[in-house]
C-alpha cells in the first residue's frame, strides 16, 4: 500500500515503530529484554527491505562488536568490584567520603569523583569501578540509591561525551583535521561545559527524581550486601590506589601519546598497558594481593569470589550485546543516510546545526561515537565554507548532541539499567532524561561561551 512516503521517510517511520514496539514488548508484554531486542531487530531489518541473510548477520555482527570490548570490561570490572566489596575496601572508601564530605554533600562528591575518573576511562569502565562504592555509600548512610547513582552516571557521561581523549570527540577532531583544532582548548571548553551540566543532571536532578523513584539494591549490588568483611581490611590509600589503577594506566597512555613520538618503545608499552582491557586485567591481578591475600583470603576464597560474580555479569553482557545488535541493524538499514537526506539544506548556526544533526543521528543509531563521527563528516564541508566557526566549541556542541535521549538502541542504556537495578520504564525516566539534560544544557552553555568569546575577542 502506497502512503506517498519516500524510501527515507519509510525508514524513519519503521525505526520509530521499532523503538515503540520494543518498549511495549519489554514494559507491557513483559518479554525478556534480550529476546525482545532480537525480535525487534529482525523485524526492523525485514521491514526496511534488507536481504534476509543480511538481517541476521548485521545483528550478529553488532552483538559481537559490542561484546568484543564490553564482555571483557564487565567481566574484569565485576571481579574487581567483588574483591573490593569482600575485602571491606568499599566500606573503607565510603566511610572516608562520609567523614570528609558529610552525608549532605555525598551526591556532589560522587559526581565530582565520577567526572574526574571519567576523563581517561570509558563510561562502562567507570561504572564498574564506582558501583560498589555507590552501593556501599547508599547502605551506610541510608541514602536512596538514585541520589548517588544518578550523580555517578551523570559525571561519567558528561566527561565521556564532551572531553577528549574519548573516542567520539577525538574522531570529530580527526575529521576536521587535528591541525586546525586546538585539542587543549577543546579539553578546556569540554570541562567548562561538562562540570556544570554534570551538576545539573547529577545532584540537582537526582534530588528531584529520587523522590519519585528511590531505587533499590539488587542485581550486581546485591552481592555487595549481607557479608562479613575481613578483620584486616585494606587501608584507604591501598583501596583507592587499586581501583584507580586502571585510570592511572589509561592516563599514562594518553600522556605518552601526547609527549612521545610514534614508534617510541616506551610509548608502545604505555599504550599496551593503558588499553582498557589490559588496564583492567592489571588492576584485577593487583587486587588479588591488595584485596585478597593481604586481607587474609586464601587462593580458594579468591577463586570463589571471582566465580560468584560471573552469573550477574553474564546477564548484563547478553542484554548490552543485544542492544549493540539492534543498533547495528539500524546502521545496516541505512537509517543514518535517511536522516542526512532530511537534514540537507537546513539553514542554522553551525554550532546549533552540528548539535542537531548529531542529536538526530544519536536517537536513530544509538551509539554516541557513531553519531558524532557521522555528523562530523556531514559538517566538514559546511565548516570549510563558513569562516569564523569556532571548531573547538563545535566539537563540544556535537559531543553534547551525541548524548541526547539515550534509549533502547543504546548499549549504555542497558548498562545503566542493569547496574542500577532499574526497570525499562525507570531507566527511561532517569537515565534517558539525565542524558537529555546534559545534551540540551551543554548546547546552551556552548552557545553562551561562543557569544562571550565573540564579545570579548
Amino acid at each position: 500500500m502506497d502512503f506517498g512516503l519516500t524510501h527515507n521517510d519509510g525508514l524513519l517511520l519503521w525505526t520509530a515503530v521499532a523503538v515503540a514496539g520494543l518498549v511495549v514488548l519489554i514494559a507491557v508484554v513483559k518479554l525478556n529484554a534480550f529476546v525482545a531486542l532480537i525480535l525487534t531487530s529482525l523485524g526492523l531489518g525485514l521491514a526496511s527491505g534488507m536481504e534476509l541473510t543480511a538481517v541476521g548477520k548485521a545483528f550478529q555482527d553488532g552483538v559481537g562488536g559490542t561484546l568484543g570490548f564490553i564482555a571483557v570490561v564487565v567481566g574484569l570490572g565485576t571481579m574487581l568490584g567483588k574483591m573490593l566489596a569482600e575485602s571491606g575496601g568499599a566500606e573503607v572508601i565510603a566511610r572516608t567520603l562520609i567523614h570528609t564530605c558529610g552525608k549532605g554533600y555525598l551526591p556532589w562528591a560522587v559526581m565530582l569523583v565520577a567526572f574526574i575518573i571519567g576523563l581517561p576511562v570509558f563510561f562502562g569502565v567507570g561504572v564498574v569501578l564506582l558501583v560498589p562504592i555507590v552501593f556501599t555509600l547508599a547502605r551506610e548512610t541510608k541514602t536512596p540509591l538514585l541520589r548517588l547513582g544518578i550523580p555517578m552516571v551523570a559525571g561519567l557521561s558528561a566527561s565521556h561525551g564532551l572531553v577528549p581523549p574519548h573516542p567520539g570527540v577525538m574522531a570529530a577532531i580527526a575529521v576536521f583535521e587535528s591541525g586546525r583544532v586546538d585539542v587543549g582548548k577543546t579539553i578546556l571548553y569540554g570541562i567548562l561545559v561538562g562540570l556544570p551540566v554534570a551538576v545539573l543532571a547529577g545532584p540537582v536532578f537526582a534530588k528531584f527524581i529520587a523522590a519519585k523513584i528511590p531505587g533499590r539494591i539488587g542485581g550486581i549490588g546485591e552481592q555487595l550486601m549481607n557479608r562479613q568483611p575481613p578483620a584486616n581490611p585494606p587501608s584507604f590509600a591501598t583501596a583507592l590506589f587499586t581501583i584507580s589503577l586502571p585510570v592511572l594506566l589509561m592516563l599514562l597512555a594518553t600522556l605518552a601519546d601526547v609527549t612521545l613520538m610514534k614508534g617510541n618503545r616506551l610509548r608502545a608499552w604505555a599504550d599496551f598497558f593503558g588499553s582498557p582491557v589490559m588496564a583492567m586485567l592489571v588492576a584485577v591481578l593487583v587486587s588479588f594481593v591488595t584485596f585478597g591475600t593481604r586481607c587474609g583470603f586464601d587462593r580458594s576464597r579468591i577463586l570463589k569470589f571471582t566465580e560468584d560474580c560471573v552469573g550477574p555479569a553474564a546477564a548484563i553482557m547478553l542484554v548490552v550485546g543485544a542492544g549493540g545488535g539492534f543498533s547495528k541493524v539500524i546502521d545496516a538499514a541505512e537509517v543514518d543516510q535517511a536522516i542526512v537526506a532530511r537534514m540537507t539544506g537546513v539553514n542554522l548556526s553551525p554550532l546549533l546545526l552540528g548539535w542537531l544533526i548529531t542529536a538526530v543521528l544519536r536517537v536513530a543509531v544509538g551509539s554516541a561515537t557513531v553519531a558524532i563521527t557521522l555528523a562530523a563528516g556531514i559538517m566538514a564541508p559546511l565548516v570549510a565554507a563558513t569562516p569564523g566557526v569556532n571548531l573547538e566549541l563545535l566539537i563540544v556542541a556535537m559531543g553534547a548532541g551525541s548524548l541526547i535521549l539515550s534509549h533502547l538502541n543504546d548499549g549504555g542504556f542497558w548498562f545503566v539499567k542493569e547496574y542500577l537495578n532499574l526497570s525499562v520504564t525507570e531507566t527511561l525516566k532517569t537515565w534517558t532524561v539525565l542524558e537529555t539534560i546534559i545534551s540540551v544544557a551543554g548546547l546552551l552553555l556552548v552557545l553562551a561561551l561562543d557569544a562571550l568569546i565573540r564579545y570579548c575577542f
